[in-house]
Protein backbone atom coordinates (compact mmCIF):
# COMPACT_ATOMS: atom_id res chain seq x y z
CA UNK A 1 0.00 0.00 0.00
CA UNK A 2 1.19 3.22 -0.68
CA UNK A 3 2.44 5.58 1.93
CA UNK A 4 -0.05 8.09 3.48
CA UNK A 5 0.07 11.81 2.35
CA UNK A 6 0.61 14.08 5.11
CA UNK A 7 -2.08 16.67 3.54
CA UNK A 8 -4.24 13.22 3.83
CA UNK A 9 -6.92 13.97 6.76
CA UNK A 10 -10.39 12.47 7.48
CA UNK A 11 -12.47 13.63 10.01
CA UNK A 12 -15.34 10.86 10.98
CA UNK A 13 -17.31 13.17 13.11
CA UNK A 14 -20.75 13.31 11.52
CA UNK A 15 -20.06 9.49 10.75
CA UNK A 16 -22.11 6.94 12.24
CA UNK A 17 -20.46 3.85 12.81
CA UNK A 18 -20.68 0.12 14.07
CA UNK A 19 -18.13 -1.63 15.81
CA UNK A 20 -18.78 -5.46 16.16
CA UNK A 21 -15.98 -7.79 18.70
CA UNK A 22 -17.12 -9.85 21.19
CA UNK A 23 -13.40 -9.02 22.99
CA UNK A 24 -13.17 -6.28 25.26
CA UNK A 25 -10.01 -5.17 25.10
CA UNK A 26 -10.58 -5.91 20.98
CA UNK A 27 -13.62 -3.06 20.95
CA UNK A 28 -12.04 -1.12 23.15
CA UNK A 29 -8.60 -0.45 20.75
CA UNK A 30 -11.04 -0.21 17.94
CA UNK A 31 -12.48 2.61 19.57
CA UNK A 32 -9.38 4.24 20.69
CA UNK A 33 -8.34 4.11 17.05
CA UNK A 34 -12.15 5.39 15.37
CA UNK A 35 -12.22 8.44 18.42
CA UNK A 36 -8.40 9.49 16.82
CA UNK A 37 -10.30 10.34 13.54
CA UNK A 38 -12.97 12.36 15.11
CA UNK A 39 -15.66 9.79 15.10
CA UNK A 40 -18.04 10.24 18.52
CA UNK A 41 -21.41 8.46 17.02
CA UNK A 42 -20.43 4.66 17.02
CA UNK A 43 -22.05 1.74 18.40
CA UNK A 44 -20.43 -1.07 20.29
CA UNK A 45 -21.56 -4.67 19.33
CA UNK A 46 -20.67 -7.45 21.23
CA UNK A 47 -22.84 -9.94 18.76
CA UNK A 48 -24.38 -10.62 15.48
CA UNK A 49 -27.80 -10.03 16.98
CA UNK A 50 -27.01 -6.52 18.78
CA UNK A 51 -25.27 -5.20 15.64
CA UNK A 52 -28.28 -6.72 13.36
CA UNK A 53 -30.57 -4.51 15.18
CA UNK A 54 -28.25 -1.67 15.22
CA UNK A 55 -28.04 -1.90 11.10
CA UNK A 56 -31.88 -2.17 11.18
CA UNK A 57 -32.43 1.36 13.17
CA UNK A 58 -29.69 3.29 12.52
CA UNK A 59 -27.93 4.67 9.10
CA UNK A 60 -24.68 3.54 9.22
CA UNK A 61 -21.54 4.98 7.40
CA UNK A 62 -18.80 2.49 8.37
CA UNK A 63 -18.71 -0.69 10.24
CA UNK A 64 -15.51 -2.61 11.64
CA UNK A 65 -15.50 -6.19 12.60
CA UNK A 66 -13.20 -8.63 14.09
CA UNK A 67 -13.19 -11.50 12.42
CA UNK A 68 -12.79 -14.10 15.05
CA UNK A 69 -15.64 -13.45 17.15
CA UNK A 70 -16.23 -16.44 19.89
CA UNK A 71 -19.97 -16.17 19.28
CA UNK A 72 -21.37 -14.98 16.37
CA UNK A 73 -19.82 -15.71 13.19
CA UNK A 74 -18.65 -12.41 11.11
CA UNK A 75 -18.54 -13.49 7.82
CA UNK A 76 -22.67 -14.52 8.32
CA UNK A 77 -22.98 -10.90 9.91
CA UNK A 78 -21.79 -9.48 6.74
CA UNK A 79 -23.28 -11.65 3.96
CA UNK A 80 -26.77 -11.08 6.29
CA UNK A 81 -26.22 -7.12 5.98
CA UNK A 82 -25.11 -7.38 2.45
CA UNK A 83 -28.74 -9.05 1.80
CA UNK A 84 -30.69 -7.59 3.99
CA UNK A 85 -31.73 -5.03 1.95
CA UNK A 86 -31.49 -2.36 4.20
CA UNK A 87 -31.07 0.98 2.52
CA UNK A 88 -28.34 2.52 2.78
CA UNK A 89 -26.88 -0.12 5.17
CA UNK A 90 -26.47 -3.01 2.68
CA UNK A 91 -24.02 -0.73 1.03
CA UNK A 92 -22.33 0.79 4.14
CA UNK A 93 -17.99 0.36 3.58
CA UNK A 94 -17.43 -3.09 6.04
CA UNK A 95 -13.65 -3.58 7.46
CA UNK A 96 -13.79 -7.03 8.67
CA UNK A 97 -10.19 -7.00 11.44
CA UNK A 98 -8.37 -10.48 11.81
CA UNK A 99 -5.09 -12.15 12.80
CA UNK A 100 -5.59 -14.78 10.64
CA UNK A 101 -4.74 -13.56 6.75
CA UNK A 102 -4.15 -16.97 5.06
CA UNK A 103 -5.28 -16.65 1.67
CA UNK A 104 -8.28 -19.01 2.33
CA UNK A 105 -9.71 -16.29 5.42
CA UNK A 106 -9.23 -13.63 2.90
CA UNK A 107 -11.03 -14.75 -0.32
CA UNK A 108 -14.10 -15.78 2.66
CA UNK A 109 -14.38 -12.44 3.15
CA UNK A 110 -13.94 -11.08 0.30
CA UNK A 111 -16.89 -13.46 -1.14
CA UNK A 112 -19.78 -12.73 2.15
CA UNK A 113 -19.09 -8.85 0.85
CA UNK A 114 -16.59 -7.26 2.92
CA UNK A 115 -14.88 -4.21 1.02
CA UNK A 116 -11.46 -4.66 2.99
CA UNK A 117 -9.51 -6.69 5.40
CA UNK A 118 -6.62 -5.64 7.73
CA UNK A 119 -4.23 -7.93 9.76
CA UNK A 120 -3.91 -7.73 13.46
CA UNK A 121 -2.59 -5.76 15.39
CA UNK A 122 -4.23 -3.16 13.85
CA UNK A 123 -2.35 0.07 13.98
CA UNK A 124 -4.07 3.77 13.48
CA UNK A 125 -2.10 4.31 10.52
CA UNK A 126 -3.31 0.93 9.02
CA UNK A 127 -6.80 1.82 10.06
CA UNK A 128 -6.58 5.17 7.81
CA UNK A 129 -5.23 4.09 4.79
CA UNK A 130 -8.25 1.13 4.49
CA UNK A 131 -10.84 4.06 5.15
CA UNK A 132 -9.34 6.40 2.66
CA UNK A 133 -8.85 3.56 0.28
CA UNK A 134 -12.28 2.58 0.55
CA UNK A 135 -13.42 5.97 0.30
CA UNK A 136 -11.85 6.56 -3.04
CA UNK A 137 -12.57 3.19 -4.47
CA UNK A 138 -14.91 2.91 -7.58
CA UNK A 139 -15.79 -0.57 -7.15
CA UNK A 140 -19.52 -0.86 -7.81
CA UNK A 141 -22.08 -2.99 -5.77
CA UNK A 142 -22.93 -6.49 -7.59
CA UNK A 143 -25.99 -8.34 -6.75
CA UNK A 144 -26.96 -11.24 -8.18
CA UNK A 145 -28.33 -15.11 -6.95
CA UNK A 146 -24.86 -15.64 -5.18
CA UNK A 147 -23.70 -12.46 -4.06
CA UNK A 148 -23.97 -9.15 -2.41
CA UNK A 149 -21.08 -6.65 -2.18
CA UNK A 150 -18.68 -4.72 -3.51
CA UNK A 151 -17.15 -6.03 -7.14
CA UNK A 152 -14.61 -8.51 -6.59
CA UNK A 153 -12.48 -7.86 -9.32
CA UNK A 154 -10.14 -5.40 -8.41
CA UNK A 155 -8.00 -5.35 -12.03
CA UNK A 156 -9.97 -5.39 -15.29
CA UNK A 157 -8.13 -8.55 -16.70
CA UNK A 158 -11.27 -9.31 -18.88
CA UNK A 159 -12.39 -12.49 -18.87
CA UNK A 160 -10.72 -15.97 -18.48
CA UNK A 161 -8.23 -17.57 -21.28
CA UNK A 162 -10.99 -18.88 -24.29
CA UNK A 163 -13.59 -17.55 -22.22
CA UNK A 164 -16.44 -14.47 -23.76
CA UNK A 165 -17.00 -11.70 -21.72
CA UNK A 166 -20.23 -11.59 -19.32
CA UNK A 167 -20.29 -7.55 -19.28
CA UNK A 168 -19.98 -5.43 -22.17
CA UNK A 169 -16.80 -3.66 -20.90
CA UNK A 170 -14.76 -6.64 -20.29
CA UNK A 171 -11.38 -6.24 -22.02
CA UNK A 172 -8.45 -8.22 -22.74
CA UNK A 173 -5.60 -6.73 -21.10
CA UNK A 174 -2.02 -8.66 -19.83
CA UNK A 175 -2.19 -9.66 -16.46
CA UNK A 176 0.30 -7.63 -14.27
CA UNK A 177 3.21 -9.47 -12.54
CA UNK A 178 3.62 -9.80 -8.86
CA UNK A 179 6.85 -9.21 -7.63
CA UNK A 180 7.86 -10.55 -4.01
CA UNK A 181 7.84 -7.07 -3.24
CA UNK A 182 4.21 -5.91 -3.78
CA UNK A 183 3.35 -8.92 -1.15
CA UNK A 184 2.66 -8.36 2.10
CA UNK A 185 1.21 -8.53 5.50
CA UNK A 186 0.02 -5.38 5.35
CA UNK A 187 -1.86 -5.86 2.02
CA UNK A 188 -3.79 -9.26 2.45
CA UNK A 189 -5.93 -8.30 -0.79
CA UNK A 190 -2.88 -7.87 -3.40
CA UNK A 191 -1.44 -11.58 -1.50
CA UNK A 192 -4.52 -13.22 -2.45
CA UNK A 193 -5.25 -12.01 -6.13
Amino acid sequence: MAKLNEAAWINLDRAQLLLLDDHTDGLNILVQIITAFGARRFHRCKSNEEAKEVAAQSELHLIVINANLKESNAYEFITWLRQANLQPNSFTPTILVTGHTQKSNVELARDCGANSVIAKPVSPNAMLERILWIAREKRPYVKCATYVGPDRRFHDTGPPEGMVGRRYNDVRVAPQAVSPETVSDENPERAAG
